[in-house]
């Protein structure tokens, strides 16, 4: 399957804020957005006609980074969320916020989105007792989500289940560190979300 291999801190820099893609690293002083808050390249520092195409640009391309979805991938969230009847741009990050590696993080249990990933192809997870290696997989209302046995024993779920309460978990899902499970009691309104984009600007761009 097809994913991005270049550095991430590249990622923050070009959408000029931090996408939090690197876990503990990114709060942190060697962060190298910290040094370098302009976009990469040998033109980052020159200023860039700011054109409403531009903008709904990097609207589109800061979800598809924070979220680790490629262009084909969001194109299909995107035409999935136009076919429904509420809001298409909330229904859009209510489709990304469901898939299974952004509720491990969600809950804690990873350190960053990628590090999720890593860990659902690994096959460490089940959903409703059925184990699931599949990032992408969509929870639904009451889904509930554990990881297995033998896994709980793995350095990454030690440390999840030690530093438990250290992150907020979103209202929509309840994480039960003692027991490696996460709840999810409802899909999330935007309200709810708490990820800086402005959804509607990627309407924008694909409706055109």
């Amino acid at each position: 399957m097809a994913r991005y291999t270049g550095a991430d801190c590249r990622r923050c820099r070009r959408e000029k804020m931090k996408l939090f893609l690197k876990g503990s690293k990114c709060d942190g002083p060697k962060c190298p957005f910290e040094s370098r808050p302009f976009p990469p390249g040998q033109h980052g520092r020159g200023r860039t006609k700011e054109t409403e195409y531009l903008l709904q640009l990097r609207e589109k391309q800061k979800a598809r980074r924070v979220y680790g979805v490629l262009e084909k991938q969001f194109r299909g969230y995107y035409e999935e969320a136009v076919s429904k009847k509420a809001k298409t741009g909330e229904v859009l990050l209510q489709i990304l916020e469901s898939r299974l590696d952004n509720v491990v993080y969600r809950a804690g249990y990873a350190k960053s989105r990628d590090m999720a990933r890593q860990l659902v192809k690994h096959g460490h997870f089940t959903v409703n007792g059925k184990k699931v290696d599949i990032p992408s997989y969509r929870v639904k209302e009451h889904d509930i989500i554990e990881v297995r046995g033998k896994s709980k024993e793995l350095t990454p779920f030690i440390v999840a289940q030690a530093e438990a309460g250290s992150k907020t978990v979103p209202a929509w899902l309840e994480a039960i560190p003692s027991q490696m499970k996460v709840l999810v009691h409802s899909l999330p309104a935007r309200q709810v979300i708490d990820t800086q984009v402005q959804e509607q600007l990627i309407v924008e761009l694909y409706s055109k």
